[in-house]
């Protein structure tokens, strides 16, 4: 079920950020009490292979997403502890070194559970040992999710695991939503910041495809 037009989830989640400080975030809450808008990226795991790439790229478009009002923080289902492990080695060496942004740290499964994006199929019953078993590994897919100042999801999307992101693409929604808000227009197909977009009318449109 699509989230998209609803409030966050309000959980708290442990947290570790680039000096190793373990703290409690809650996404909701950073968005409203910060009048910022907010891009959360879920991750399947720490010292893996396509995780990596992504985290980089979104550190080195930090800077366009703070100019945007925009906070981004990192998210997965290992422990603060592996996530400072990750953090203190070298890129050249597969880690995450020089990543400022926060990292949730999602480990009782509560807010990757409530977002549905836990790799979980096959739920079935044992009855020989009389658990509950299933298959996938139990962590999350390429989930990301932006927030706006109201804590109001704009936009969702989930990979597949071997699939990585385009960050262009997020800045690009950010800059339509933020368009939307201050000039009321909405943004046709391939818009960028810079090009015409136009009014929710049928006189609108008609004028948009003819030009």
């Amino acid at each position: 079920m699509s989230l998209v037009g609803k409030k966050f989830p309000n959980i708290s989640v442990d947290a570790m950020n680039e000096m190793g400080d373990t703290f409690k975030l809650n996404v909701l809450e950073e968005a409203k009490k910060n009048n910022k808008k907010v891009l959360l990226f879920w991750y399947p795991k720490d010292f893996t292979f396509v995780c990596p790439t992504e985290i980089h790229s979104f550190q080195e478009a930090l800077s366009k997403f703070e100019d945007r009002n925009t906070m981004v923080i990192g998210a997965s289902c290992d422990s603060p502890e592996v996530h400072f492990a990750w953090l203190n080695t070298p890129k050249n060496n597969g880690g995450i070194e020089g990543v400022t942004y926060p990292l949730l740290a999602d480990t009782n499964r509560n807010l990757s559970n409530a977002l549905g994006i836990l790799d979980i199929t096959n739920e079935r019953y044992d009855e020989e040992t009389g658990l509950l078993m299933v298959d996938g590994d139990n962590v999350t897919y390429r989930a990301t999710y932006l927030i706006d100042e109201e804590g109001k999801i704009f936009h969702e999307g989930v990979n597949d695991m071997p699939l990585g992101r385009n960050v262009n693409e997020f800045l690009r929604l950010v800059d339509a939503y933020t368009h939307v808000q201050e000039k009321g227009e909405v943004c046709p197909a391939n818009w960028e910041e810079g090009k015409e977009a136009m009014l929710a009318t049928r006189e609108a449109v008609a004028t948009y495809l003819r030009n």
